[in-house]
């Protein structure tokens, strides 16, 4: 599958952006799918994750009640709505899918997006 994300910008501190990621080549309700973020100097780490169906989510603990995952099989696409940013969420977004329908204790992506851009200032 190939993933495209989509909907980074500049946006200020309690602002919000919503991230798109759509999918092709592959059959997108086959994967879990989800979201990473790597700020400049810093690995990438974990954001959000969703299983097949979107009716189980995952979330790192500085995205839980901030952000918000979501998919829509029909248009293989994956979303990523952020409230609330802060400077510190500053980094490229990356899309993944997953080899597998369901979320374990951790999620692997198998395939990525190229990143998009999220600059929040301060």
């Amino acid at each position: 599958v190939q993933l495209q994300a989509s909907g980074g910008g500049l946006v200020q501190a309690g602002g919000s952006l919503r991230l798109s990621c759509e999918g092709s080549g592959g059959t997108f309700s086959s994967y879990a799918m989800g979201w990473f973020r790597q700020a400049p100097g810093k690995e990438r780490e974990f954001v959000a994750a969703v299983v097949w169906s979107g009716t189980m989510t995952k979330y790192a603990d500085f995205a839980k009640g901030r952000f918000a995952i979501s998919r829509d099989n029909p248009k293989s696409t994956l979303y990523l709505q952020m409230n609330n940013l802060k400077p510190e969420d500053t980094a490229v977004y990356y899309c993944a899918a997953q080899n597998h329908p369901y979320l374990s204790t951790l999620f692997r992506g198998n395939y990525w997006g190229q990143g998009t851009q999220v600059t929040v200032s301060s």
